[in-house]
């Protein structure tokens, strides 16, 4: 039998906010008891968006070839995707939490107007897994009625959620006091309603439920610590309240008094929201040990990207600077729990190639089509070579794109971002090169720097063929004569 894989999620978590960080600035013990295998220091979301690095996670795909660069549209459900391999495999699998694979409806659809994802777990099923519990995200649910949505309208609690979600304040890019400071209050219902907590106990019952007789895939996606910042009190008050000014400098100007105030204190709850996920991971690990699976268990976690919380003058995501675009990744494999730490350009899709490696499969043959032959640009790298010490590093270097913004190629030691949305084709795009050794806040563009020219020119080479070489995937719907 193969081994069983497990695959934690959070959401919106940035790469200095979990234990095992050199620069740590949250205890997390539970989500560090998975870095007894191996932490990796460099991770990059492929697209530092939700939707487009999910999206991307599912099918070892960029979010350009499947057509999710930005938060709008839905993934086409012909694209292979890694549970469809593992079910052929002989796996019994499980999503619990949150997939956010379709965003069908724009931002201003009236609430309770979005997508009854109740209405559609077949559909969801059909993507590989045998059980799906899903949530919306919170935001999201306001719009979404979600297995999350249901339960909350069973407890008489569904339109306070969604009130309460309304009134912290939309998504902004920029630190805006009036969002903002609407934000980071404590949940106000029973800890045992919080969408994390009852996350949780969803995966703990499928781990309960699999089917013993096969190897076990489960999919657990957490929602925090995305917006809104809402911990539960007890874990708000287990965090000290800290008036650190340490924010990185921006283009957009000087934080203020007033929104750095307002910062320190969604600060606060940010962490306080890692540490309620934290606990809950502590009982699903607990529970594998209980049930003597942790040794046949692969246990991957990571975020789907990171949360900039005012630094470069920016909040939230969809950015290529650090506090963005890179994330927690810790693999905990049963045969090599060696506790290193690797810091090489990993991108986060390589979790894909991982999982599949770790059932038997190889990435390329399980989620190619057969024709045209482009189709098999699987541009994911399994980590095992890495886990197991046979490898230093699977890759010279990561690729990220938001958009159709901007496209970078991070390096071991240099970050290249190209900007798309120019209109001269003399004059081309704008470009940044930022010295990652002695520039880490990235504050420095080296790009029009003569001693700098053949670096430039490196990582320009490494993004074209990035480019030229994943070619967006071709869909078929028509049914054939005969057929």
């Amino acid at each position: 039998m193969g081994m069983n894989i497990l695959f934690l999620m959070t959401d919106q978590q940035r790469y200095d906010c979990i234990g095992y960080a050199p620069t740590s600035k949250v205890p997390t013990p539970n989500m560090d008891r998975i870095a007894e295998g191996m932490a990796f220091t460099q991770c990059q979301s492929v697209n530092p968006i939700c939707q487009p690095c999910r999206t991307a996670l599912l099918t070892g795909r960029y979010s350009h070839q499947i057509g999710t660069l930005q938060m709008s549209g839905d993934l086409n459900f012909d694209t292979p995707t890694f549970p469809q391999a593992l079910q052929r495999a002989g796996y019994w699998t499980a999503g619990i939490g949150k997939f956010h694979y379709l965003q069908t409806w724009p931002w201003h659809v009236e609430r309770g107007g979005g997508v009854p994802l109740t209405e559609l777990r077949a559909e969801m099923e059909g993507l590989g897994f045998d059980r799906v519990w899903e949530t919306s995200g919170k935001q999201l649910a306001v719009k979404n009625y979600c297995d999350y949505c249901e339960y909350l309208d069973k407890e008489g609690l569904l339109e306070e959620f969604r009130d309460m979600v309304s009134d912290r304040g939309a998504n902004n890019a920029k630190p805006t006091v009036v969002e903002l400071e609407k934000d980071g209050a404590p949940w106000p219902f029973g800890e045992e309603h919080h969408i994390d907590t009852v996350t949780g106990r969803k995966i703990r019952e499928a781990i309960e439920d699999r089917d013993p007789d096969k190897p076990f895939f489960i999919l657990g996606s957490f929602c925090s610590p995305h917006k809104p910042f809402d911990p539960p009190q007890r874990f708000l008050e287990a965090v000290p309240y800290e008036e650190e000014d340490d924010f990185i400098r921006g283009e957009g100007g000087e934080l203020t008094p007033e929104q750095k105030q307002v910062l320190w204190k969604l600060r606060r709850s940010y962490k306080a929201t890692i540490q309620l996920v934290d606990e809950e991971i502590g009982k699903i690990l607990d529970q594998l040990e209980s049930d003597d699976l942790m040794e046949d268990t692969l246990v991957v976690l990571t975020s789907d990207h990171g949360e900039l919380m005012g630094d470069h003058y920016l909040v939230q995501k969809s950015s290529y600077y650090r506090e963005s675009q890179n994330v927690p990744l810790a693999v905990r494999h049963p045969q090599f729990l060696t506790g290193r730490v690797n810091d090489s350009p990993v991108e986060i899709t390589d979790i894909t190639a991982t999982i599949l490696a770790a059932a038997g499969l190889n990435a390329e043959e399980a989620l190619s089509q057969p024709w045209p032959a482009f189709q098999n640009r699987i541009p994911c790298r399994s980590l095992l070579p890495v886990v197991s010490g046979d490898a230093e590093t699977i890759r010279e270097y990561a690729f990220s794109e938001s958009r159709g913004v901007w496209e970078c190629i991070t390096s071991q030691h240099y970050k290249y971002v190209k900007f798309l949305e120019y209109d001269d084709p003399d004059r081309g795009p704008q470009e940044c090169l930022f010295d990652l050794r002695s520039d880490p806040t990235e504050q420095i563009n080296l790009a029009g720097e003569l001693a700098h020219r053949a670096t430039l020119e490196w990582h320009r080479r490494r993004l074209q063929f990035v480019m030229d070489r994943t070619p967006p995937v071709q869909h078929r719907w028509a049914p054939l004569a005969g057929g």
